[in-house]
């Protein structure tokens, strides 16, 4: 089929191998979770896909591959099947052996994941690949918050793989310019970062050298978890259900319960982009706080270009600890739980980004607490 033949009203046509599919319960409330796989051209991301859709693991995942424009609209993409012929373009969805199923889709992305979880038996986790996407931000934004999708999927976390071997070109590209390369914004958004072809780097000081690339992309964004993988052979208990978006998971509350002064990190050369933490001790007012974070995230009232930012809040008249999300001008603050009697009710920020700066950050988040 050429691109410019009209496409059906819908983005996905369903194979008729598997129309027998049990449908999801109208009122299940348990929602699928979605993986964004991101990354620089030729860095691997598709030798992941390839990794999940061949290995036996006994889940049922469906991969989605996007060509992701202004509109999130999307066009066709290549992968192999994973049945062992290789090659085959994919333009509906498609069961594997392994109990996988794979397409790519144009249109709507919204339409393409309600039609999903409502038309297959119960999915495990949801894969998108994004082909040429130099920022991941407005898709997790549709991900994370979007109403339409209500219940139906959740934002598991974004995975960014990056060439070992060429990383550091890559981050130095137009590093002096005020445009910055996709591997800076991949990187900044990403909660894991698989550090891929790791066999390609000189054996001579070898480790010394991944040191370093990890050290270079733990100062752009000290909250992601490193992966080191060859031909991206990674387990995937270690990049499923990491629940990094979800308010109430003990291991991402206990992260945050953790994090200090010391994941700031300096300036990456000439990029400024960056990871900063603040922390204030004082019971802070909610609307106060939610003013606050509004002004830095949508009216840029200090001059600061925030990616990402995660934290806990000690809030005034409540025994609630309350986490902070955010995705470019996209929040959440929602309580979690109680807070322990032996924890340290202190408020702790985590934020990524350009031109940050942390006096400015800690001057007018005092300007919240309730004494």
């Amino acid at each position: 089929m050429e691109d410019d033949e009209e496409e059906p009203p819908l983005a996905i046509q369903i194979d008729e191998e598997i129309k027998h599919s049990t449908q999801r319960p109208p009122n299940d409330d348990v929602s699928v979770g979605v993986t964004v796989i991101t990354g620089y051209l030729g860095s691997g991301k598709s030798t992941l896909v390839n990794h999940i859709l061949n290995s036996q693991h006994g889940k049922r995942i469906a991969v989605i591959l996007n060509e992701f424009g202004e509109e999130i609209g999307v066009e066709r993409a290549m992968i192999n099947e994973g049945d062992g012929n290789g090659g085959a373009i994919v333009e509906e969805w498609v069961e594997l052996a392994n109990g996988c199923v794979c397409c790519t889709v144009k249109h709507s992305l919204v339409q393409a994941l309600e039609q999903l979880v409502q038309r297959k038996e119960r999915l495990d986790h949801i894969l998108l690949e994004t082909t040429g996407l130099a920022n991941p931000a407005p898709l997790a934004s549709i991900l994370w918050l979007d109403d339409q999708l209500e219940s139906s999927v959740k934002l598991d976390s974004i995975i960014t793989v990056v060439d070992a071997k060429n990383l550091r070109f890559q981050l130095s590209e137009r590093r002096n310019s005020s445009s910055f390369p996709e591997a800076f914004f991949q990187i900044a958004f990403a909660d894991i970062v698989i550090l891929n072809k790791v066999d390609l780097v000189s054996p001579e000081g070898s480790g010394g050298v991944l040191e370093e690339l990890e050290k270079e992309i733990h100062n752009i964004n000290s909250l992601a978890s490193i992966i080191r993988s060859v031909q991206c052979q990674v387990d995937l208990p270690k990049i499923l259900n990491c629940r990094a978006y979800e308010a109430t998971h003990a291991a991402h509350l206990e992260a945050l319960l953790e994090e200090s002064r010391s994941l700031s990190t300096k300036d990456l050369h000439d990029s400024g982009v960056r990871t900063l933490c603040i922390c204030e001790p004082r019971q802070v007012d909610l609307d106060k706080v939610r003013l606050w974070l509004e002004e830095i995230l949508w009216d840029k009232k200090y001059g600061m270009d925030v990616y990402r930012c995660k934290g806990v809040l000690s809030v005034q008249n409540s025994d609630q600890l309350h986490t902070l999300q955010a995705v470019r001008e996209i929040y959440e603050i929602v309580p979690a739980r109680k807070w322990k009697g032996v924890e340290n009710q202190m408020n702790k920020i985590v934020f990524i980004g350009h031109n940050l700066n942390e006096d400015v950050l800690n001057d007018s988040f005092r300007t919240c607490t309730t004494s």
